[in-house]
């Protein structure tokens, strides 16, 4: 099992929730996050004044998945997620040693 882990702009979530049910995926969770990368954030003009904005708005998306669909997951984020500007995000697989379903105690892909 794996955990895939998904930086991408806000206004890609939705594109990249379709595309994970499209392959099956039945649960991820989404956290509002701020970062920046290689873009650095940006400036901004609000009333007159310019101010620096190091910080970009960003949601992180995490998806367990079985280690079979993996690429298939990744895939489907890299394409719902690409605009081909600087900024797109970042995905990260991690390894995912024990889940396990609290309701009804079920471990491993079965909880997934």
């Amino acid at each position: 099992m794996k955990i895939v882990m998904a930086i991408v702009k806000p206004f890609k979530l939705e594109a990249v929730r379709e595309a994970l049910t499209g392959l099956g995926i039945q649960g991820l969770t989404v956290t509002e996050v701020k970062g920046y990368g290689r873009q650095k954030g940006h400036t901004e003009i609000y009333r007159g004044a310019e101010y620096a904005v190091t910080f970009l708005p960003k949601v992180k998306i995490e998806v367990a998945v079985d280690t079979d669909m993996v690429d298939q997951v990744v895939e489907a984020i890299v394409e719902a997620a690409r605009t081909g500007q600087i900024g797109d995000g970042k995905v990260f697989v991690h390894a995912l040693d024990k889940a396990v379903r609290i309701r009804t105690g079920e471990s491993g892909v079965e909880a997934l």
